[in-house]
């Protein structure tokens, strides 16, 4: 049979949906690309904030079209929104003929037998197991970079956020289990290792009794074909010595840190329930940088939370200038139902969170440009995503700065082939936007490093 699968939200999702994809192979299934020709329709659902809640709505919806127009016999919802909505999907969709939660994705095999039985099938384990999968992922983002999910779940509790009501508590995969699956990504062509979970600065606590992500980026180094390894959503109070001096010492850890901070107003960041403060924010990434000179920090903000005053929003404005991020997001705050923000009063208008929003990316591409000037002449490592433009020998990658879909790319002139996951030096000569442009450096060797 055919299966048309489409996954939404986040990057840990992404890893779910290929382990999915990977069962499905494994027992036959027909992976397409084309909504009209499946029997099968697979939708990965994310709930985080509003705008992907009703991405997934809408995106069901769609899909279930297609048993008017196309040969579709089952449609599947699967992920955070399955998880947190099941009856009201239920009720609301009847297009939908099954349901799995997050902590179930690995009996996808049981739903489809139980759908070919008739029936309309659900699965919600418990939320603080970790699911097992024998099949490999089938890779969908690229054969040259990809996710590793090395933890599930989180116990912070911040009070807007709904991930431990629907992804459960901290959890962490095994070293052994992590290991042979980045040995196998290896295997498959992939040079760049993307470190992820809710919080990937806690890895090990509950199952090793101490923070053991050093211990893992050492292993992780030692496989051969991985060039890069880059780290993100690392927690500012949980980031230690041995985290910083291990990626000093290792030259395949990317100096790069993703740190979401979310606000620097102290008074919103207790109300957060966040567990620091911007004195410790301070110090942290001055201890990071003062380390680690070539460090490149992204950060992620909320803006327009419950009760934030005018005078806080000038202090984030403040913060941001004085910090001066080389890559930051902001998300206006979303209201989440039964989380403990949502109750707070007064809540901010919508007008005044996307001003907010605006005023604060405004600046940060101040800086990001200002940033961008400084680079000119420089020359830096990138790694080859693909040519784009055939007849101009122009290809597009990126440096160690700048991760796959949320940061910037180069832009790169060579006379050269070069080739897909191939690691270059380039010369950087001018920027357009947040993206570098530049040329292969003269006398540069090309390292393929393929088989």
């Amino acid at each position: 049979m055919n299966i048309f699968f489409v996954s939404l939200g986040c990057d840990k999702n992404l890893v779910d949906s290929e382990n999915m994809l990977g069962i499905l192979q494994d027992n036959g299934y027909h992976i397409i690309d084309d909504e009209l020709a499946a029997d099968i329709i697979i939708i990965n659902t994310c709930c985080f904030i509003n705008d992907a809640k009703e991405e997934s709505i809408n995106t069901i919806l769609e899909m279930a079209e297609y048993k008017k127009v196309g040969n579709l016999k089952a449609l599947i919802v699967t992920g955070c929104m399955a998880e947190r909505y099941k009856e009201e999907i239920l009720k609301e969709i009847p297009e939908v003929d099954a349901l799995l939660g997050t902590a179930s994705f690995d009996d996808i095999m049981g739903v489809m037998n139980e759908l070919m039985d008739g029936k309309k099938p659900m699965r919600f384990e418990d939320l603080n197991r970790i699911p097992k999968v024998k099949s490999r992922r089938v890779l969908t983002a690229g054969t040259y970079s990809s996710y590793l999910k090395i933890a599930e779940g989180c116990d912070k509790h911040c009070t807007y956020c709904i991930i431990p009501k629907v992804r459960g508590n901290y959890r962490s995969v095994p070293m052994e289990d992590l290991l042979e699956e980045a040995n196998y990504l290896a295997k498959q062509g992939v040079k760049e290792l993307i470190l992820v979970a809710q919080e990937t600065t806690l890895y090990g606590v509950d199952i090793y009794g101490s923070k053991t992500l050093p211990k893992l980026l050492e292993e992780l180094c030692q496989i051969n074909g991985i060039e890069w390894i880059r780290i993100l959503y690392c927690y500012p109070e949980e980031i230690t010595d041995e985290l910083i001096e291990v990626m000093k010492r290792e030259p395949k850890i990317c100096h790069y840190l993703d740190i979401p901070i979310q606000h620097a107003s102290d008074r919103i960041l207790k109300q957060m329930g966040r567990r620091t403060d911007k004195a410790a924010l301070v110090n942290v990434i001055s201890r990071l940088r003062k380390e680690i000179p070539d460090i490149a920090l992204r950060t992620t903000l909320i803006t327009g939370f419950p009760t934030e005053t005018e005078e806080e929003h000038e202090e984030v404005k403040a913060f941001i200038q004085d910090i001066k991020f080389e890559r930051l997001g902001v998300f206006t705050y979303s209201k989440e139902d039964n989380t403990p923000a949502a109750k707070l009063k007064p809540q901010i208008s919508e007008d005044t969170k996307k001003h907010r929003q605006n005023e604060l990316m405004e600046l940060q591409q101040e800086i990001v440009f200002a940033h961008t000037e400084t680079l000119m002449g420089r020359t830096f490592d990138v790694l080859i995503e693909g040519r784009i433009a055939e007849e101009e020998n122009v290809y597009i990658g990126r440096t160690y700065m700048d991760a796959p879909q949320v940061d910037g790319f180069f832009f790169l002139t060579s006379e050269e082939e070069l080739i897909s996951g191939s690691i270059v030096r380039a010369v950087v000569s001018g920027a357009k936007d947040y993206d570098l442009v530049g040329e292969l450096a003269k006398g540069s060797e090309v390292d393929e490093f393929t088989e």
